[in-house]
Parts: structure tokens; C-alpha cells; sequence
């Protein structure tokens, strides 16, 4: 029996109708979650103008797939940030979700969309419980676990010689991450810590606490006070005149976001002092160089690690898509694809542990005036070589 030419053709377009539609998908949808407003929205501006940056360097397209990036402003709440991920994943049915500055806001929002069987990249927040327990197959990240940076800044002071040291971190998740970090590594005695109130009414005003670091006889000091807290504090250290009496380290403190506005302000007691990070604008790598020089050309400033992070992430995702054909019907190619982190970070190159946080290097990074006279920070040394986290041994992926 010869079947007529619209018999098959309807059963074609059944068959086809039978099959994923992601399959058949024309773009990829992004959801980037980060804080546009408050003061704390210049840190989600730097994040999004380098995923402007990185959709334009790959032409808007990732395998042959239109890119659209939603961006969602978490307004510094985890309830804000949870409704914005809801509305992302449920209404606008993206097929990636990433950002999250904070890790508040990210643990309140990650079950929203691994419930999902949604992939979340993390371009900032690393809190403890993704890293192990709570780790997801579906959850990566670009940035780093909290702990990290702290344990680096802990092997310097004690390859420094520093024997006592004065703690001040903010009383939430990532906080509570910075200060157990310095002291698992730190070998000298912390003469005195300070949790201070964060949140929306987080506190600003840090001068008992800056006198009792200087009483304390510490021979340094360690922070952690991201965003404008972090400009608060810079402005009262310089007050109290603490450079040359209690030398500053801090981690997420200090970077391309705040330094301009130091600068301006004539806020010298910043230059020289050090950081921990796994990233530099000076490291010398190709995808770095571009990153850097394209991204100074449109803003003016030197991108900030947040920026370079956000970079990462579109790169990332572009990196599974290309492995798969642009195929986003297959979560286990897609997952195993990001697995393998084969793209060009502008860390250099890195690879995921088990719990898909990146094992990479950590460098001492100084705060410098480069040939313009403009302040960045400048790598001074390799702390740690290929670093894992100190949870990935609690993830049983």
C-alpha cells in the first residue's frame, strides 16, 4: 500500500512534535541574579556588564544559539532574590540560572531551581553548604568556595611572620566562611573577632571596634567588608590612623570596584596593602589580556573579580553548548561538558573537584598605582598551587 505524500508528512510533524522541544531551541535563555540596587548595586553592575562583555565576544551566540541573558535584581534581600529565581525558572523557563552575590541569597534561592533539574552557577557566592552536604549535580560554580581566600591570606601572614591578629567580619553566611577560613590556616593566636550587624540597617560605623583592634597590641588585622561596607571602613581605618601601627589584610575588601573611589578620595593607607584572590587584572593569559583591555575601553576601570567571575560563567555555559551541538535537551552531556571546564578562563586554566568548585591558584595580590598613575592590585606572589576546598570531602557526588 503507497501511502499519499500528506499522510507522511503529518507523520513526520507528529514525530516531531513527540521529541523535546528544547531540541529544537533557537536560543539559549540565561537568568543572572545579582543586586542592582542599593548601594551594593555597583557590584551587580560590574557582574553584568561583563556578561555584556562575554555574549559580545561570542557573537551573541553559543553554538549556533541565540543568547538571552535576564537579568534579575535581588534588591540585597534572600526573600527578593528567592522571588526573582522563582520568577525565572517557573515563568520565564530559562535553561541556566546564575549570579548571586550573596550567599544568603543564594542558599535561599538554590532549591528553586535544582528542584527544577535547572542548571545554577554560582558567579560570586560560595557558602559551605553547597560545597559539601548540600552539594547538587547540577550546581557549579565560577568563583570559589568562602573559605578559601581567607585560608590563603592565613599561609601569608604566617609566611609573613605575623603572630597575632585581629578578626572583624560581618555576622551572616559568608561572614562567619572568611573568619573560619583564616583561622583553619593561621598558625599565631587571634587576640580578638568581631561579628558586626549586616543585612539592610548593617552596620557602617566601625570605630569601637577599630579601637579595640588597636588596643588588642594585634600585629595585623584581618577584614572582610564587601561593597560600600567596605569603603566605610577603608575611610575609618585611614582616620584612625592605623596603617603604620596595624597592617590590613582583607579578602573581597579591597578591589577594582572601590579602589577609583579610594583614589579620589586620597585614601592612601589602602596602597600596599594585600589580598587574596585567584585572580589578577596582570595575569598574563590571553583570554585575561582581552578581558581586561576590552572591558577598561567600555567602563573606564579595570573590571573587578566579580566581573571576571560573571565573564567566566557565559564562557562556561558556552563551553557545554559547544560540546553538545547547542543541544539542551541532555542535562548528563551538558553537565559532563561543564565538568571538564574546557574553555579559556581568564584565571588560566582550572579543573572542577567533586563538587564541581574549581581547583585553581591563589595569589598575594598588592594594592599598586599602575603606569597611569591608576590604583589596581598586582599579583605579588603564588600562595597555593591547584587549591581544593575544605568541603568537597563531605560532597558524595
Amino acid at each position: 500500500m503507497k501511502l499519499s505524500k500528506p499522510i507522511i508528512a503529518a507523520g513526520i510533524l507528529a514525530a516531531l512534535a513527540s521529541l523535546p522541544a528544547a531540541a529544537f531551541a533557537e536560543r539559549v535563555k540565561i537568568g543572572f541574579v545579582t543586586t542592582l540596587t542599593t548601594p551594593a548595586g555597583v557590584i551587580g553592575e560590574d557582574m553584568m556588564n561583563a556578561v555584556n562583555l562575554a555574549v559580545e565576544h561570542l557573537g551573541g551566540r553559543m553554538a549556533g544559539l541565540d543568547v538571552e541573558v535576564l537579568f534579575e535584581d535581588d534588591n540585597f534581600k534572600p526573600e527578593v532574590g528567592k522571588q526573582k529565581t522563582d520568577k525565572l525558572v517557573k515563568r520565564d523557563d530559562v535553561d541556566f540560572v546564575a549570579g548571586y552575590i550573596w550567599s544568603n541569597v543564594l542558599l535561599a534561592s538554590s532549591k528553586t531551581v535544582l528542584d527544577a533539574g535547572k542548571f545554577l552557577i554560582s558567579s560570586n557566592a560560595g557558602p559551605s553548604q553547597l560545597a559539601g552536604k548540600s552539594c547538587h549535580r547540577n550546581f557549579f560554580s565560577t568563583s570559589w568556595q568562602n573559605d578559601q581566600a581567607p585560608e590563603a591570606m592565613g599561609e601569608v601572614l604566617n609566611q609573613q611572620g605575623v603572630k597575632t591578629l585581629y578578626i572583624m567580619v560581618p555576622n551572616y553566611a559568608a561572614g562567619k566562611n572568611m573568619a573560619s577560613g583564616v583561622e583553619r590556616t593561621f598558625q599565631g593566636e587571634v587576640v580578638g573577632k568581631d561579628l558586626t550587624k549586616w543585612g539592610k540597617d548593617r552596620q557602617l560605623d566601625f570605630s569601637a571596634e577599630l579601637a579595640k583592634a588597636r588596643a588588642s597590641g594585634a600585629e595585623g588585622l584581618f577584614i572582610f567588608y564587601p561593597g560600600s561596607a567596605g569603603g566605610a571602613f577603608i575611610k575609618q581605618y585611614q582616620q584612625a590612623g592605623l596603617r603604620d601601627i596595624l597592617p590590613l589584610y582583607s579578602v573581597f575588601t579591597v578591589d577594582s570596584i572601590s579602589l577609583p573611589r579610594f583614589q579620589e578620595a586620597r585614601m592612601e593607607g589602602v596602597l600596599g596593602s594585600k589580598s587574596t584572590m585567584f585572580w589578577a587584572p596582570d595575569l598574563d593569559y590571553p583570554a585575561n589580556r582581552r578581558f581586561v583591555r576590552d572591558f577598561k575601553a567600555r567602563h573606564g576601570t579595570y573590571p573587578s573579580f566579580y566581573a571576571a567571575q560573571s565573564y567566566d560563567t557565559i564562557n562556561l555555559i558556552d563551553s557545554a553548548l559547544r560540546a553538545t551541538g547547542g543541544d539542551l535537551s541532555d542535562p548528563d552531556a551538558l553537565r559532563a561538558a561543564m565538568r571538564k571546564a574546557d574553555y579559556e578562563s581568564v584565571r588560566g586554566p582550572y579543573r572542577y573537584g567533586r563538587n564541581h568548585l574549581p581547583i585553581q591558584n591563589f595569589y598575594l595580590r598588592e594594592v599598586v598605582a599602575d603606569a597611569d598613575g591608576d590604583w589596581t592590585t598586582s599579583v605579588a606572589a603564588t600562595v597555593y598551587e591547584d587549591h581544593q576546598d575544605s568541603y568537597a570531602g563531605e560532597c558524595n557526588l
